[in-house]
């Protein structure tokens, strides 16, 4: 029970730690200014080219990424604190005789109008400056190959575990990895594709969970240094659920096209009612994998940074008790959230990839 208590305090302090990230989140010290809430929550789940830590007297503490761009004089790389934690497009940076200019996390070349240099704009308020091809390890990047090590670490020490077992039994982390493979084998794998094929794609689909759950719960962590929300990034979502498009379409036999284009058992004018929408489902379901773990992530993170925002919009400490009790409430569903999340991405993959390998008997 003191346990208990002990975490939940601890997660309150972290959180009141981080409200402080949060409240100041470009370094700008204009105490006239008016609070806003869209521009922070949109800083914190939106990609940056450095991992923005806190603030220290109004100045950002900020850990830098490497930039890299192509450009029309070739490859040109710098760190992203050239630009001094300035998303304005007022810092200018000089490489191979050209001039860059990072405004809202992207970058442009400056143009340059007698000496004056600026962001030019057209009637519609759209940059119209020229940009560079950019290549850079961006916050979401770097948080990627972060959770590629951590998953290679995690399960090179499993089979470890394995082969100092005398037994063949797991030890140490094994005894937390195995439940899970054997749940997605289990529960997953074997009902939706079957016993005779679950194994030829069991290294994906465990690959896809735990992927998908590891960036899950480092996006949780507003305290650690290099969490990013890349669940809630769609490109990230997009690519995956490609992934599963690709695979369901290459490994489709001919009973599951002759399901899509030409049902049978069923009269022909219904046949070619059916058939569109049929092959519409092709590419619906993959977009609902990529919009249904985008939506659910991001969602959770704009709910739990609007609570926080809470105190500073109504400027009451009156009001912080409340706020930081409904966003630990909401951290705490979040938690049982991400793992879900990864679960049903992962069982509708499987069903997806199952339908398409079914044989004509079933």
């Amino acid at each position: 029970m003191l346990l208990r208590f002990s975490g939940f305090f601890t997660l309150i302090f972290f959180i009141i730690f981080s409200v402080n990230i949060f409240a100041n989140p470009a370094g700008k010290t204009d105490e006239n200014k008016e609070f806003d809430v869209n521009e922070m929550i949109m800083h914190h789940i939106k990609d940056a080219h450095e991992f923005h830590i806190m603030d220290i007297d109004g100045h950002a503490v900020s850990f830098p990424l490497p930039i890299i761009l192509w450009t029309d004089n070739g490859l040109v790389t710098f760190l992203s604190s050239e630009f001094n934690h300035n998303d304005s497009g007022e810092v200018i940076v000089e490489r191979k005789g050209q001039e860059f200019i990072k405004y809202h996390e992207k970058i442009f070349y400056a143009n340059n109008t007698g000496g004056v240099k600026y962001v030019a704009y057209d009637a519609a308020g759209n940059v119209t400056n020229k940009k560079p091809l950019d290549l850079s390890i961006t916050k979401m990047v770097f948080s990627m190959f972060l959770s590629m090590l951590l998953l290679i670490l995690i399960f090179v020490a499993t089979a470890r575990t394995y082969s100092k077992s005398k037994k063949g039994e797991p030890t140490g982390l094994g005894k937390f990895t195995e439940p899970l493979v054997m749940f997605i084998k289990d529960e997953v794998a074997l009902p939706m594709i079957g016993e005779k094929n679950y194994q030829k794609y069991m290294p994906f689909l465990l690959t896809l969970f735990f992927f998908i759950w590891i960036n899950n719960v480092m996006g949780l962590i507003p305290f650690f240094p290099f969490s990013a929300n890349l669940s809630g990034n769609i490109a990230f979502t997009f690519v995956l659920a490609a992934i599963t498009f690709i695979i369901t379409t290459v490994v489709g036999n001919k009973d599951y096209w002759k399901h899509i284009f030409w049902m049978p058992g069923i009269p022909v004018p219904m046949k070619l009612f059916l058939a569109p929408i049929e092959f519409l489902g092709i590419f619906i379901k993959p977009i609902s994998l990529m919009i249904r773990l985008f939506a659910n992530i991001s969602a959770g993170h704009i709910i739990i940074l609007s609570l926080i925002s809470l105190i500073f919009i109504f400027k009451s400490l009156w009001l912080a008790p409340a706020s930081l009790f409904f966003s630990v409430f909401i951290s705490l569903i979040e938690v049982l959230v991400v793992a879900i999340q990864a679960y049903i991405f992962t069982m509708l993959s499987a069903l997806y990839i199952g339908s398409a390998i079914e044989e004509h008997e079933h």
